[in-house]
């Protein structure tokens, strides 16, 4: 059952004051005295002097809070100009840009060469057309390339026996997303297309070569 008071504080004000002003109209119809109401009129005045108090209050705390906005807004309009220049100078250390607590630029250190490899899977199923995937072996439930790796780079051979080493490996591409398209001659039709794949850095440094992957390249 929903109750008769109202939960606003307004609403709650008005309620009472129409309550106070029939009951002390009607006491004698309602079977009340003078005294059955002294405790609610004391009452209702001290809230209604606390209610206009806390309106005052919340008016005033809401006129500081936008003043205290506005001033931090010019101040932080003053003091980013005054920054970009203490970054931007060169008599600046940086010792003394991270005691006056601004951002110290960080020089990025060398990336290095990648130091695991990836796993390719082929997708064999088109006529000459190999699709290859590739995962890094760290992390082969993910399609990410490691951090600090440009791409894979990808080399094959085609023929009937594998590869005896790179000298056998002909340079296909380097790819940075896959999946990677390939598509062969009537003439390699089947044949088997060996792969071998290595990660690669963005400043060309090369990673240690993945396990050799193959297929038949379909007719």
């Amino acid at each position: 059952m929903a109750d008769y008071l109202p939960g606003p504080d307004a609403d709650y004000q008005a309620w009472v004051a129409n309550f106070v002003t029939y009951a002390n109209a009607n006491l004698a119809a309602l079977g009340l005295t003078a005294a059955d109401m002294t405790p609610i009129t004391t009452a209702q005045t001290a809230w209604n002097t606390g209610f206009a108090a806390h309106i005052a209050a919340k008016a005033a705390a809401q006129a500081a809070k936008q003043t205290k906005d506005e001033n931090r807004a010019a101040l932080t309009g003053n003091l980013r100009p005054l920054v970009r220049r203490l970054q931007a100078s060169a008599v600046v250390s940086d010792a003394e840009k991270a005691a006056l607590g601004i951002t110290v630029a960080q020089q990025p250190g060398p990336i290095g060469p990648p130091t695991t490899a990836p796993i390719c899977s082929i997708e064999c199923g088109a006529r000459l057309q190999h699709t290859l995937r590739f995962v890094d072996e760290q992390t082969p439930t993910r399609k990410a390339k490691p951090a600090g790796v440009l791409g894979v780079e990808i080399w094959n051979h085609v023929g009937n026996a594998p590869p005896t080493g790179e000298g056998d490996l002909r340079f296909v591409a380097v790819d940075t997303s896959a999946p990677f398209v390939l598509n062969y001659n009537s003439a390699d039709g089947g044949k088997t297309a060996y792969y071998w794949m290595r990660w690669v850095s963005p400043t060309g440094e090369r990673g240690p070569w993945g396990e050799q992957s193959q297929a038949t390249i379909a007719a």
